[in-house]
């Protein structure tokens, strides 16, 4: 229950936000690529602090850095609701970045470590409650607190649910036992952390521009990648890395990374797409718009909770790839329906199998990964895949919404594509005549996603098979 509080926060203020979106911009007189950065700046955040948190648990224990985490969090949430401008918001949500960074992988290292391999399955469905009713009801009330209240209060709710997390950490969580011997890898983290906060940023401004290949996009993206090649050399011939990069030697847990990289990718860039059209093409507010992406958590809800007892019993690999065969055939089926007019009923119904899909595939590929290892293993590996997750969605994101916009330019005429979400002002004349080629945009790019899904089927073949206890291929290795 305590780390779910902590979770559902995190994860809340993420769908929260995407909804507020066009209304920040309208409330700072700001274009929306410049206010878009309240959204990437806390994934820059994020992806900045996310390294040092395996180091971090061991030095500190998880206990104190997960009590951190939620403090930082709490006064980011604090001073965001407190913005007198765009420039100050997108600095606080930075702030708050650091903190949900360390969230979500101390709170999974803290259940993990407590319930051994043979429960690692049902453990992951437990972290995936905050993934299901995040989406639920993150839309749903981001969109009455913006429609009905103010916009601070998507960032003012956090305080009491974080005061409480707080509260029940303090009281029911054991009492560390730091391990204080393993230096900080401080040339691994001066290479990984500016080196993913420069690749996303080059990524984003990349989208944001239309064109990879200008400056501004193509030289942090090149520093970037350069930084974290180095840092992978680094990770592998140090004697201590900052993230244990030697982990992937294993077969489940190189299977599981190449996996979560192509699905997260591929689905949060599908994600993006349906509340943007909700609100470009049909001309939905903030909280309908929230109200018709609930059946994906709906769906979700339904299967994570089996598909965790199920991993156990028969290990992730089956699992993994039957969610992946749903989540392939819902994205397709945006691809196939989706028009100007297209049914709620149909959308509403594709969601909930996508739903169903995402509910066996996401935290059973993070079970694979993590029930062949060592105790003292859990919290490098649980970091190393939410970093995984956090930049292959960034990545995703990035990708589709580039991939829309110069659809959207294509159809619309050179420009249209740069003012997606802003067809509050267009004549209903106007309107009704570029609803069309507005929805063929959004459908021609749910066929991208689909494709990109299709890659992840490969490594989720090498995928265990079995269960924890009979999975001794991976046993685990020695360390140093």
């Amino acid at each position: 229950m305590v780390v779910v509080l902590g979770a559902i926060m995190s994860i809340l203020d993420v769908t929260v936000v995407n909804v507020a979106i066009n209304d920040l911009a309208k409330e700072f007189e700001t274009p929306l690529s410049t206010i878009q950065w309240v959204a990437t700046g806390y994934t820059l955040a994020l992806a900045t602090v996310i390294p040092i948190t395996g180091w971090a648990s061991a030095r500190f224990g998880t206990k104190r850095l997960y009590m951190i985490s939620i403090t930082l969090f709490v006064a980011g949430s604090m001073l965001a609701g407190l913005a007198w401008s765009a420039e100050s918001l997108i600095a606080f949500r930075v702030l708050q970045g650091l903190g949900g960074g360390m969230i979500m992988p101390a709170g999974m290292t803290i259940l993990t470590q407590a319930a051994g391999p043979s429960r690692v399955g049902q453990v992951m469905s437990v972290v995936g409650i905050p993934m299901l009713l995040g989406p639920i009801l993150g839309p749903i009330i981001g969109g009455y607190l913006v429609d009905d209240v103010s916009w601070r209060w998507i960032f003012f709710i956090n305080l009491p649910i974080g005061i409480v997390a707080l509260y029940l950490a303090a009281r029911i969580l054991k009492r560390d036992a730091p391990k204080p011997t393993e230096r900080l890898d401080a040339i691994g983290l001066l290479l990984l952390s500016p080196g993913l906060a420069a690749l996303i940023y080059g990524l984003a401004k990349g989208a944001q521009m239309k064109d990879f290949t200008k400056t501004g996009a193509l030289v942090p993206t090149l520093i970037g990648a350069a930084l974290v090649a180095g840092f992978v050399f680094r990770a592998l011939t140090a004697k201590t890395p900052l993230i244990d990069l030697r982990l992937l030697k294993r077969r489940s847990v190189a299977a599981a990374s190449g996996t979560m990289v192509l699905f997260m990718a591929a689905f949060m860039g599908a994600m993006l797409l349906l509340p943007l059209y909700y609100q470009t093409v049909r001309g939905e507010g903030a909280l309908n718009s929230g109200l018709l992406l609930a059946p994906q958590g709906l769906g979700a809800m339904i299967t994570m909770p089996v598909g965790g007892k199920i991993t156990d019993r028969v290990g992730p690999g089956r699992v993994v790839l039957v969610g992946l065969v749903v989540v392939v055939l819902s994205v397709a089926g945006f691809a196939a329906i989706l028009e100007a007019d297209t049914s709620y009923w149909a959308l509403g119904g594709m969601l909930f199998v996508m739903g169903l899909g995402m509910g066996m595939t996401m935290m059973p590929t993070m079970a694979a990964a993590i029930q062949t290892l060592a105790h003292d293993e859990v919290p490098r590996a649980s970091t190393m895949l939410n970093i995984i997750q956090q930049v292959s969605a960034s990545l995703g994101t990035a990708m589709i919404s580039v991939l829309l916009a110069n659809k959207l330019a294509s159809n619309l005429g050179t420009g249209a594509g740069g003012e997606i979400g802003s067809t509050a002002k267009i004549p209903p004349a106007v309107m009704k005549k570029i609803a069309g080629p507005m929805a063929d945009a959004f459908q021609h790019t749910y066929w991208y996603a689909a494709g990109l899904l299709l890659f992840a089927f490969l490594p989720a073949l090498l995928l265990p098979r079995k269960k924890a206890d009979t999975a001794a291929a991976d046993a685990p290795m020695p360390m140093h």
